[in-house]
């Protein structure tokens, strides 16, 4: 378009019409307006791109034109946050454990001095070295909270015996005190408590093959051969109870006194977890345990061992079912209101029986578990990750709470 058809377009767009019929013409003006403005527009672009190309052209090439592209910018030193898959409720270990730094490493030391001459301030586990024949191999050990490990040389423990007449050693998952300032050894007819950062030795007469010990708050539960006692921590009081001490769980450390004594027994089908009143082991409410949760195959078979509370889930061993067989070594989590099985640490049918009891919680919320051939081993349910803490550890662990 020349200059002077664009004059006559600005001339007819700023006409005074006078209409005969004011509506007609009015839609006709508009329209007209807007074609004209349309046309002005064009040309104004036209040449807008017409005087750009010829400054740039003009323009020195000394600067390179700005990249545009849309291809995304990578930070070479900051790496894309990628949210890790959520774990299923059964889960399975690597087919090689890392061991990262861990304090109870050390447990596997041998001892440097005996506990009557240095007490701890907290002992963070004991360790009862065993022999093939799976009897005592030297004193107990334990791993104060300043890396030392000492012997145990105030008390010389039995081993436990039933009625039968078969024994067991001393020390099992759960003689030591949540607060590590204390252990309790059952004996026959007698709880032997050592106060750890004293080195003082207590013997409480008490009837009967005691075989178990449990830390429930300030008392200790301790039975066997179908009784069960509960003694005071601080006076030696002591008074029947009616709970198991096989199937009982130790109570969160948390937990007060009143709180609630759980259990978790039977055989596949019938499963129950109960609820028990803290004084006199009264059954406050009874349910079944339920594997609902769990893909198929999976189910719980039958529990062993010694359960432990953390907050509303407990975690106990189990013989399982799989994928593969009927019997497989497993580590199970429930909701200890409700009994439904959250999860499942599946340990396969490679190991020997009973290897692999819970021996309690740590302060992340990962389940502490004996794991044989490796030792200890942790392993948090919520995330999946399962790794070792001591090799090659051949005797009996307690851990603190």
């Amino acid at each position: 378009m020349n200059e002077q058809e664009l004059r006559r377009l600005l001339t007819v767009s700023v006409e005074d019409v006078r209409p005969s019929h004011p509506a007609a013409a009015g839609w006709e003006r508009a329209r007209r307006t807007r074609r004209t403005r349309r046309a002005v527009g064009a040309v104004a672009l036209a040449v807008a791109l017409v005087g750009g190309g010829t400054v740039t052209a003009l323009r020195p090439t000394a600067e390179r034109p700005p990249d545009l592209s849309v291809a995304p910018t990578v930070n070479p030193t900051v790496a894309p946050t990628v949210e890790a898959p959520h774990p299923g409720p059964a889960q399975s270990p690597p087919a090689e454990l890392t061991f990262p730094p861990d304090p109870l490493a050390r447990l596997g030391d041998p001892a440097t001095v005996p506990l009557s001459a240095r007490p701890v301030q907290r002992a963070l586990a004991l360790f009862q070295p065993l022999n093939e024949e799976y009897r005592a191999d030297g004193p107990v050990r334990i791993l104060g909270d300043d890396g030392v490990v000492r012997s145990l040389d105030v008390v010389t423990p039995a081993p436990t015996r039933d009625e039968g007449g078969n024994e067991a050693p001393a020390v099992k998952p759960g003689v030591l005190s949540p607060d590590g300032r204390s252990a309790a050894f059952a004996q026959t007819n007698e709880l032997i408590l050592v106060d750890l950062t004293t080195a003082a030795v207590r013997r409480i007469p008490l009837a009967g093959y005691l075989e178990l010990v449990v830390w429930a708050n300030d008392r200790v539960l301790v039975g066997g051969d179908n009784r069960t006692y509960a003694v005071d921590r601080v006076t030696g009081a002591a008074s029947a109870i009616d709970v198991s001490a096989w199937d009982v769980a130790a109570p969160d450390p948390a937990a007060g006194r009143e709180a609630a004594l759980v259990e978790t027994g039977g055989v596949r089908g019938g499963l129950m977890l109960r609820s028990r009143t803290a004084g006199t082991g009264a059954v406050r409410s009874e349910q079944p345990v339920t594997g609902g949760l769990l893909p198929a195959p999976y189910q719980v078979n039958e529990f062993y061992g010694r359960g432990w509370l953390h907050g509303s889930r407990l975690a106990r061993a189990a013989w399982i079912t799989n994928g593969e067989i009927d019997g497989a070594e497993g580590v199970t989590v429930l909701d200890a209101r409700t009994g439904a099985v959250a999860h499942v640490l599946d340990l396969g049918r490679d190991r020997a029986k009973g290897c692999c009891p819970v021996l309690g919680w740590d302060n992340t919320g990962a389940v502490l578990l004996r794991l044989e051939p490796a030792g200890l081993a942790r392993w948090n349910p919520e995330t999946g990750e399962i790794t070792g803490i001591v090799r090659d550890l051949p005797g009996m662990v307690a851990l603190a709470g």
